[in-house]
């Protein structure tokens, strides 16, 4: 009999008293952005040290300038065991507007849909508690049964994920020698769909922009001045309007330097997930895709850079009509970076392309607005390969590798401050109503979540 079988018993027996865990961690209004519920978000991390202590773990409450992170430790059954950071955060979304709400957030329940289906309702509860506590409960199951667990485990709650997490980045700094890991887990994702596991494998980066052109030194009439007056919004137009070719291609040189194509088995297992440019854009009221020609949209938003407009300001925009030459014009431009392009090559060779477009008598100002680059797991990934046949061997269909059109800053983080890769396993679903009123997560993702993670804690410790 193999260790995990009794294992994946144990979980099955005590969903109940998981659950009454679990909703007790939802029912503490731990709202991070929100300085009136400093208090809770503290109450949440002394709970989770609590609860972790009583499986064994050395949890302790780390106070930093904002809410305190919760760290534990647990070791494996020997020193050579590999060595694993599990991240997740307490902290959650406020709940505005609460009249949108069905039942009160913090008021969590299990509400019956029907056809056996069964959710979790409440704030919190598939962003990222339950997610968090699937792993907790993994690992509570494995220590009950064995008196151990199969890898060394750490374990990083912060309470700040969604205010920005300004206290991450120095934490980790202070820390890297107590948190690096040979890996480390993420689990603030979810599925493709209610039957299939999903692992994301990449995550494109990103880099903000701020262009301000300045023309004449003050609002000029059109009339008097039309025709001869250089016009900041017309020569920012044709700035925009350059950066793409008609094939959709970004034009600014060397911008494609360090994307690599998508292996052809990987571009198959995405087109045998059925998303087309139809289901993709019907929903939003649009059909053809905008991006480079003769790619999916699957591609486009998980494998392929972007550059993309985000607002654009100058001259008179109110009431009525002004007849004015603006003195100047701007615009918010976003790149997001896929596989190895840098940052910083990006940022300068932008403002290289903007620099050429404007004229003499005229000028730019560029404002930096972040950056970060992409990270990319390799698809042959020893660690890919086992964590995906164990979430296989547990849901009904075959899990797929997918990527990721955002950005998990602490992702990054963890591959830049630790030499970290990240394995990204969660079990939401697209209609959790993350952020939202009614936020829910399926009771099906719960269970079925801490076996996932009993399954690749095991598999990873072969």
């Amino acid at each position: 009999m193999s260790e995990l079988a009794p294992v994946l018993d144990a979980l099955d027996s005590n969903l109940d008293k998981s659950l009454e865990r679990l909703f007790d961690l939802l029912r503490i209004k731990s709202i991070s952005t929100d300085p009136a519920f400093k208090p809770d978000c503290r109450k949440a991390a002394e709970w989770l040290v609590a609860d972790l202590k009583t499986i064994g773990f050395d949890a302790s409450l780390r106070d930093t300038p904002g809410h305190p992170m919760v760290v534990a430790h647990h070791d494996g059954p020997d020193a050579s065991a590999p060595h694993v950071l599990f991240y997740g955060h307490y902290d959650v979304q406020p709940v505005d507007p609460l009249e949108l709400w069905e039942n009160d957030p913090f008021a969590p329940a299990v509400k019956d849909l029907g056809n056996g289906r069964k959710v979790l309702t409440g704030r919190g509860t598939s962003d990222d508690k339950g997610q968090l506590m699937t792993f907790v409960e993994a690992c509570r199951a494995y220590k009950a049964v064995h008196g151990k667990l199969p890898v060394r485990v750490t374990l990083l709650f912060e309470g700040e994920e969604e205010s920005g997490s300004p206290s991450l980045k120095p934490f980790l700094e202070a820390h890297k020698d107590e948190l690096k890991a040979d890996f480390a887990l993420v689990c603030d994702t979810g599925m493709w769909d209610p039957q299939t596991p999903a692992i994301s494998v990449g995550l494109r980066g990103l880099v903000g922009e701020e262009i301000v052109v300045k023309a004449a030194d003050r609002d000029l009439h059109s009339g008097f001045f039309g025709g001869a007056a250089a016009n900041p919004i017309r020569i920012l137009a044709r700035v925009l309007a350059d950066i793409h070719d008609e094939n959709g291609r970004v034009t600014i040189p060397g911008f494609y330097e360090g994307v690599e194509e998508t292996p052809t088995q990987i571009l198959q297992m995405w087109e045998g997930l059925g998303r087309t440019a139809e289901s993709f854009l019907g929903p939003i009221g649009l059909s053809e895709p905008s991006g480079e020609k003769g790619r999916s949209v699957l591609e486009l938003t998980w494998a392929r850079p972007t550059a993309e407009f985000n607002g654009i300001t100058g001259g008179y925009t109110g009431e009525g009509f002004k007849t004015v030459i603006a003195a100047q014009a701007s615009a918010k431009v976003s790149f997001r970076l896929v596989h190895k392009q840098d940052p910083a090559k990006i940022r300068e060779a932008f403002r290289a392309f903007v620099r050429e477009r404007i004229p003499a008598d005229c000028s730019v100002e560029f404002h930096e607005h972040g950056g970060s680059p992409a990270i990319q797991l390799s698809y042959d990934s020893p660690l890919l390969a086992k964590a995906k046949d164990a979430l296989s061997d547990e849901w009904p269909k075959p899990a797929v590798l997918i990527a990721m059109g955002g950005s998990i800053p602490i992702v990054g983080d963890f591959q830049n401050m630790l030499g970290m890769e990240s394995l990204l396993v969660g079990f939401g679903l697209e209609d959790d109503r993350i952020h939202s009123p009614n936020e829910k997560y399926e009771l099906n993702s719960f269970h079925k979540g801490q076996r996932s993670w009993a399954r690749i804690l095991d598999a990873l410790a072969k």
